[in-house]
């Protein structure tokens, strides 16, 4: 993905959020906030160049898409083998290019991380030995992952549980059962 957008003139914003991983919304408060630079057209849409989209990217510690084409890796973790399977085919069904891995507790997540090296983490809460909250701190503590994203998602949406999960760094947390265009739209795809 990476590839092909950098030799366009201009980005959407759809396809930046994709470049992000965030959602189209974020873009435009980055936008309307001066912090990401956009051109408008003369319909009033926001349009932008890959170079300000790669350097707001380094300034702010989030990692692009590799350079070489690769595609987005996405590790699932969840310790419901069907859940965790299911997540893997809503995303394959969006996008056959993911590199997807699933692990099912949150010690075989920290030693995929390592090797896989993931751009996104879909993350559930609630495991037996590491929890996804314990899981979340430990990589956003540590620098070599700091720059991971994480979308938490639990059987068990108490508010309480989602707001713990942000500020330990996750962007968003999802209930289950989930809806597919809301992991769509968080993923980036």
């Amino acid at each position: 993905m990476a590839r092909s957008l950098r030799n366009k003139d201009y980005l959407k914003p759809k396809e930046v959020a994709g470049l992000l991983r965030v959602e189209p919304g974020t873009i435009r408060l980055w936008t309307q906030d001066g912090r990401l630079r956009a051109t408008t057209t003369a319909g009033g849409h926001r349009r932008f160049s890959y170079h300000d989209v790669e350097m707001f990217a380094r300034e702010h510690d989030i990692e692009l898409p590799a350079q070489s084409g690769d595609a987005l890796r996405v590790l699932v973790v969840d310790d419901d083998k069907r859940v965790a399977r299911m997540v893997k085919n809503m995303l394959l069904a969006e996008d056959p290019d993911l590199q997807i891995e699933i692990a099912y507790d949150g010690f075989a997540a920290g030693q995929s991380v390592e090797k896989f090296q993931p751009h996104v983490i879909i993350l559930d809460l609630i495991m037996p030995g590491v929890d996804g909250f314990q899981l979340c701190k430990t990589l956003k503590d540590d620098p070599a992952t700091v720059g991971v994203r994480i979308i938490a998602i639990t059987g068990d949406p108490d508010p309480k549980s989602a707001r713990k999960i942000v500020r330990l760094g996750a962007e968003l947390c999802l209930a289950k059962p989930l809806k597919k265009q809301s992991l769509l739209d968080a993923v980036g795809l």
